[in-house]
């Protein structure tokens, strides 16, 4: 992981990883290398709070992906179709059919029939899914704490706000691609 003496600070005293910018200024069209620094950190942010998420998921029995399922099966009242979790996070059906089993063996979710239509099936978190996730919920958010320590409530909007529309354009353009192949 990236230490804090890695980092310097730009004529703004903004951040920068000096080894990104040696790395990538042979890379960068017309020398702008703000987008292409500005993805790095993305990555780099994000692969720190993947492998602190996995830190902390697998020393309790739980996958990352299946600790994503269990907090999304936790707001639901009477439970979710596969599909819809699918839908909400972002993965296929066959995923997260995968992840309700391992939730499942667990005794942390279980599958009833919808009441609507006793032919479909929803997964719902079981109380142990619960008591699982209370006891997840404390050590998380001193984790969180730590990694947004200084950051005003303005700040980790922003940080939300930016994220999001990288994603934003990121969809964009893979419609735009797919609809060109």
């Amino acid at each position: 992981m990236k230490q804090v003496d890695d980092f310097a600070r730009d004529r703004d005293n903004l951040l920068f990883d000096p080894r990104v910018r040696t790395a990538l200024t042979g890379f960068a069209a017309d020398g702008d290398l703000g987008v292409l620094e500005a993805a790095a950190a993305i990555r780099a942010a994000a692969r720190g709070l993947d492998k602190l998420r996995s830190a902390g998921t697998d020393s309790r029995g739980l996958s990352p992906g299946a600790l994503d399922i269990l907090i999304r099966l936790a707001g639901t009242g009477t439970g979710v179709s596969i599909k819809d979790l699918a839908a909400s996070a972002g993965v296929s059906s066959r995923n997260v059919t995968g992840l309700v089993d391992t939730l499942e063996r667990g005794g942390l979710a279980e599958r009833v029939p919808a009441p609507e239509d006793r032919r479909s099936v929803l997964a719902r978190i079981t109380p142990a899914g619960r008591t699982w996730l209370d006891e997840f919920r404390r050590p998380s958010r001193l984790a969180m704490a730590e990694v947004f320590r200084d950051f005003t409530p303005a700040e980790t909007a922003l940080v939300r706000h930016l994220c999001l529309r990288v994603v934003e354009n990121q969809d964009r353009l893979a419609r735009y691609l797919e609809e060109r192949s």
